[in-house]
């Protein structure tokens, strides 16, 4: 009874006070978005954001960021560091009040930095309570300070170490592993993408990464140099490389309108996607927001009063839609924003309303010049328009045929579907089976309690090549979105997904353990990333990790999912073993396809996610697109078994 009085007693003595940096480390998914890869990365992000912000003020032009042996990671920048004199309020030196002191920092102040990165000011504060060591060295006004830390605190005051003719900051960091369970372990080309993404956004600077963990065999380190001189428009080239241009030139803007500095680029090409990518701040706002609401009026008022000017448009029986003007289009969107105002699930969605007329003015006047300017490229755009309408209302009709069968009852469902018996979409799963024999198999080992099975006949569409409207008239992918119970289309955005009618939660792409399956997962990928990213952004998309190998010696057998794991497995049965290929899914009997691959107990699932969309735009139209060079480079690189063809 005392026991139960006490758990109840609930006073001033109950509620715990925690300092800033304290609840860094009992909350960091609040501040660094999670503790996994992402996370890990993330703390990069925000070490760089600050010399990112020296250079927007003009006061930097060169950032190193460095991968250590030990994967600690170095940034170092040439700005006017860090200040290290007395912080009359905190009474230490100012160093140690932006490493430890949550929110401190010189972005919060208007006369030193206009505009800033980072959403929520936390900074490189934050990293170093998420270090298990860091180290800060600021050079500046001719000498040479120091401090380090431990897991936020620091270990002595600011000192100085020495005298110098050069400027800047240098951090050294090393993530706490007891915070970053999963790994400490950094990707280099994770960080080679964001760096990228930072010297095209901000254009002039020049961004190294060095990576010191494996040299060649000439003892030389991975470097790459990331810098521009044109800015969105070279980034324009790079995301759209591997498409084919509509135009011979990006038309490009850059200025300010209403206080905003405004820089738009933008680029039509052969393909039926829209591909707009929209930046506050070098922030990615992968939800969009006001600026992109404003980028979009322009262009669609823009082109319209052209194409009713121009006569091209006269024998058309009807509207030419918003969406048809952004057919085939890549955009990017970058705006500065002194004070920005982010909303949305992930906090990426800009709510600034003035700086929608200020992107929506912009647009305007660049696309009406160019278009008077080239008139022989606003006829190519003009076209291509009339010809995305025309496929819009064919796409409308199939589109009708997927909803009307969606939205019927049971009996509408595809005929290829196992259901589960699970009426809760959260507790449903759903496999996406590579054939009928894998399918098979799938349905004889699954628990039907909640899951689902749909097996794929072969290699779906692919997307990335096809018209909208033959998108949506396949029928495996008819099949998908009637089993998955979601639509698409409203009225104010033709492409929107509706997931209020979500019948599974978790959806997982299963195929072979080899090239094939691997390419038929990349197809399905695709078709995710093109028309239902929502499925991913929200986390219901996962890719089954099916074994390679069985390997047995005598009554003994253990499962194998790569070649070291084989042969570790195999010295440890003594040699003299049995291995097994598994070169499918229908190679496995539904027992052990359970055990290895669907069992929630002992599977493995790979979440997928994206971390950097306009990458991820720029790998799908590489590796789904009609340009085989840039494609075979990257197999060759990356793929584990590949036989490469065109």
């Amino acid at each position: 009874m005392s026991e139960e009085i006490n758990k109840n007693n609930y006073s001033a003595d109950s509620i715990q006070a925690l300092e800033g940096m304290e609840h860094v480390r009992m909350r960091p998914s609040m501040y660094i978005g999670d503790v996994g890869v992402r996370g890990l990365h993330h703390l990069v992000y925000e070490v760089v954001d600050n010399s990112i912000d020296e250079a927007m003020a003009g006061h930097c032009d060169t950032i190193h960021v460095i991968i250590n042996e030990d994967n600690s990671i170095t940034t170092e920048d040439n700005g006017r560091g860090i200040p290290v004199d007395l912080h009359k309020k905190e009474g230490v030196s100012a160093l140690q009040v932006v490493m430890t002191k949550i929110g401190a920092g010189g972005k919060f102040d208007k006369d030193s930095y206009k505009v800033s990165g980072g959403l929520h000011g936390v900074g490189v504060s934050c990293v170093n309570a998420l270090s298990e060591h860091l180290t800060a060295t600021v050079y500046r006004d001719g000498k040479i300070y120091q401090q380090e830390y431990e897991r936020g605190k620091a270990l002595y005051p600011v000192k100085q170490i020495g005298e110098t003719d050069k400027r800047g900051t240098v951090v050294t960091f090393k993530p706490d592993a007891t915070i970053f369970t999963q790994t400490v372990e950094y990707t280099y080309d994770t960080l080679a993408s964001r760096l990228r993404e930072l010297s095209f956004l901000n254009k002039g600077i020049t961004i190294t990464l060095t990576d010191k963990r494996q040299p060649n065999e000439k003892g030389e380190f991975e470097v790459q140099t990331f810098h521009s001189d044109e800015g969105l428009k070279e980034f324009i080239r790079f995301l759209d490389g591997n498409r084919e241009p509509l135009m011979k030139d990006v038309i490009a803007f850059e200025g300010e309108k209403n206080g905003v500095p405004v820089e738009v680029a933008m680029i039509y090409n052969t393909s039926y996607a829209e591909n707009l990518h929209s930046y506050v701040n070098n922030i990615n706002t992968h939800e969009g927001g006001t600026h992109l609401a404003g980028f979009r009026r322009g262009l669609t008022m823009t082109l319209k009063k052209y194409a009713d000017s121009s006569g091209l448009t006269d024998k058309l029986k009807f509207e030419i839609a918003g969406d048809d003007f952004r057919e085939g289009l890549t955009a990017i969107i970058s705006v500065k924003v002194a004070e920005p105002q982010f909303e949305g699930q992930t906090k990426t969605k800009l709510g600034n309303r003035e700086v929608s007329a200020s992107v929506s003015q912009a647009v305007s006047e660049m696309l009406t010049d160019y278009l008077e300017e080239h008139p022989d490229d606003a006829k190519i755009i003009v076209q291509k328009v009339i010809l995305a309408a025309q496929a819009r209302h064919a796409a409308q009709k199939a589109r009708e045929m997927v909803q009307r069968k969606t939205v019927m009852s049971i009996g509408g469902l595809p005929g290829k579907l196992s259901d589960c018996s699970e009426q809760d979409p959260a507790k449903c799963e759903l496999f996406l089976v590579e054939g009928d024999s894998a399918g098979g198999t799938a349905k004889a080992g699954r628990d039907r309690n909640f899951q689902a099975i749909l097996p794929l006949r072969g290699k779906i569409l692919n997307v990335e090549k096809a018209m909208v409207h033959k998108v949506f008239e396949n029928e495996e992918i008819k099949n998908i979105f009637t089993a998955l119970g979601v639509t698409i289309g409203t009225e104010e955005d033709s492409k929107a997904l509706n997931l209020s009618k979500l019948r599974y939660h978790k959806i997982v792409i299963m195929c072979d353990a080899d090239i094939d399956g691997s390419h038929i997962a990349t197809l399905i990928l695709t078709f995710f990333f093109r028309y239902m990213k929502e499925l991913v952004e929200e986390g219901h998309v996962y890719i089954a990790t099916p074994p390679l190998y069985l390997v047995k010696k005598g009554n003994k057998k253990e499962y194998a999912w790569s070649d070291k794991e084989r042969d570790v497995i195999a010295e440890s049965f003594g040699g003299n073993v049995s291995i097994q290929r598994y070169k499918g899914l229908g190679e496995m009997n539904a027992e052990q396809l359970w055990d290895t691959t669907m069992n929630p107990e002992f599977r493995t699932l790979r979440l997928v996610q994206i971390d950097n969309g306009t990458e991820a735009d720029r790998i799908f139209s590489m590796l789904m697109g009609d340009e085989v060079p840039p494609r075979r480079e990257f197999i060759e690189k990356n793929a584990i078994y590949a036989n490469i063809d065109a």
